[in-house]
């Protein structure tokens, strides 16, 4: 993890292996906060922005997704209850689970507005940092963006003062959890040899949305977040979804050597953004470390099976009639590509 924000108002990312669950949370080093909080990504943070999507067939409105949620609801989580976002935002205070949807605020025209005080999540399953990942049936990384930008011309209409929504917005928490999909798409159409060029051509992207302007693309930065929170890309290629494409069963090393070049270009790109632009704060969570040290040592971090998914295998989907362990808070992988 790095961390470069003077210490009073550095955020950190925390990576918790307690009770057999895997939590991923992100804190105020001050303690926690009532600030908004802006959640954008894919399914690792999607709590039903697909569902709203007509198209859209990467959807997790269905059992048994969502069978240890409340009331086990299937909320669109590509979990068995809570995701990664629930749980940083409940850590964060005056959260019980990650803000909504932004189309389902969206979707209240009465309370728009004033709920967007609160937040919203624009995470979207099956997208990435490419605006051509997901073959555009989910919502990319650049619309993402467009969408906070309505949410800041909406609460400039509410409170009628750009200088205490520019206030409002640097003291707001950015939380952003994406690229897998982006890693997986070309590793299924690219030869390894052109890794290194890939990385660079995805981590340029990634910093067009954050803060570099480029062809007037809107970028998160010039909307007035300041504050990141950066989830890596953990190991994908020891899914249950990779290991099937290796005749040993074990973990498919092109994706993870591509989780691991990204993550040191990360490293160099916030660093020097730290130093560029004024007010820039950040944290980058290792998420490939520390999901390879559960992998390596299951029985030492409170898991049983790390290779096996709970809900299905490798090829099918989370879906009624499925195998569906009992023991969840054992494994390590809910389906073929996501935590429990």
């Amino acid at each position: 993890m790095a961390n470069v924000a003077p210490q009073k108002l550095l955020l950190f990312v925390i990576y918790v292996v307690a009770n057999g669950i895997m939590i991923i949370t992100v804190h105020a080093a001050t303690g926690k906060t009532d600030a908004p909080i802006f959640i954008f990504g894919d399914s690792t943070a999607d709590v039903g922005t697909n569902n709203f999507l007509k198209t859209c067939t990467a959807k997790a409105d269905h059992l048994y997704n969502g069978v240890d949620f409340p009331f086990s609801k299937s909320t669109g989580r590509f979990s068995n209850g809570k995701n990664a976002a629930d749980l940083i935002a409940s850590l964060l205070g005056g959260y019980k689970v990650s803000p909504p949807p932004f189309l389902s605020l969206l979707a209240h025209k009465r309370t728009f507005k004033r709920n967007l005080l609160r937040g919203a999540n624009f995470a979207s399953g099956g997208s990435g940092i490419f605006s051509a990942t997901g073959q555009n049936k989910v919502i990319c990384m650049e619309e993402q963006i467009q969408q906070f930008a309505t949410v800041r011309r909406n609460i400039t209409e509410l409170l009628g003062s750009p200088k205490v929504v520019d206030d409002l917005l640097e003291k707001s928490i950015y939380l952003i959890s994406i690229g897998s999909n982006d890693l997986v798409e070309y590793a299924l159409t690219h030869s390894p040899s052109d890794s290194k060029q890939f990385i660079a051509n995805l981590t340029q992207a990634y910093a067009t949305h954050l803060t570099v302007r480029k062809n007037n693309i809107l970028n998160l930065y010039n909307l007035g977040a300041r504050k990141f929170a950066i989830i890596g890309i953990p190991p994908i290629g020891c899914c249950p979804a990779a290991r099937v494409f290796n005749d040993t069963g074990g973990c498919v090393e092109v994706l993870n050597d591509g989780a691991r070049l990204f993550y040191k270009s990360m490293q160099s790109l916030f660093r020097e953004f730290s130093l560029l632009f004024k007010g820039f704060k950040y944290s980058l969570g290792n998420t490939y470390a520390m999901t390879m040290n559960v992998i390596d040592n299951p029985r030492g971090n409170g898991f049983k099976e790390v290779i096996a998914a709970c809900c299905g295998n490798g090829t099918t989907d989370c879906v009624v009639g499925v195998n569906l362990c009992a023991n969840r808070g054992d494994f390590l992988f809910w389906d073929k590509f996501h935590p429990t």
